[in-house]
């Protein structure tokens, strides 16, 4: 992805918080017959040696797992917050007029070696964690075993496992880094407007 340094981001911890509170991951391959896009859900987690790898699942269905050989290098792309930034926002633009509309985004591209795993366990236990990651924030969180067991393993043989060993990490955070300060009080102010909630997130005054 093309990157000018000044809206390059590398620093791990904000590269992992990014791709944790945003887990729809967009999975790039190649298979047999091109390019190939999914999107699902990938989490984030570290392995015993440090390595951080990501782990997911998809429909058999998909012939992703059987088109995409394992080992065969992939994409995943994690986006954060985005909008579009309109230069009237901009208290420049109103002393010379010298502006332009932008879009500003957040984004993480990682990369890496993928591996499809039909093991019931491994299986289980990535849907176990996946559930309670996105079910802890609500008052009566669902739980696996709250559905019929029965249930469950027909829905376990309907999906293969996703894992990608992270050999790197790009980030992009386009968040006007290159406006003036009154500009970017600008942008939080015309975001806050629309009712965006994350209008401090789509901007960086480091």
């Amino acid at each position: 992805m093309y990157c000018p340094a000044h809206f390059a981001e590398s620093r791990p911890e904000v590269l992992h918080a990014l791709m944790r509170e945003y887990p729809l991951a967009t999975l790039v391959t190649m298979g047999d017959d091109g390019l190939n896009a999914d999107h699902i859900p990938l989490q984030l987690e570290t392995t015993g040696d440090g390595q951080h790898v990501l782990r997911g699942h998809v429909a058999r269905a998909n012939p992703v797992w059987k088109s995409t050989g394992n080992g065969t290098p992939a994409l995943a792309i994690f986006r954060g917050p985005d909008a579009y930034i309109t230069p009237s926002w901009y208290p420049t633009k109103r002393e010379h007029g010298k502006a332009v509309p932008t879009w500003n985004y957040a984004v993480v591209h990682a990369r890496g070696p993928l591996n499809f795993i039909e093991d019931a366990d491994w299986l289980r236990t990535q849907v176990e964690a996946l559930t309670r990651q996105q079910e802890g924030a609500f008052a009566e969180p669902w739980s696996v075993s709250d559905a019929p067991a029965d249930y469950i393993e027909k829905m376990l043989a309907a999906i293969v496992g996703v894992e990608m060993t992270v050999t790197s990490l790009e980030g992009k955070w386009k968040v006007s880094q290159n406006q003036p300060e009154e500009n970017r009080d600008g942008i939080v102010a015309g975001l806050g407007d629309l009712g965006r909630s994350d209008a401090a997130a789509l901007i960086r005054r480091d």
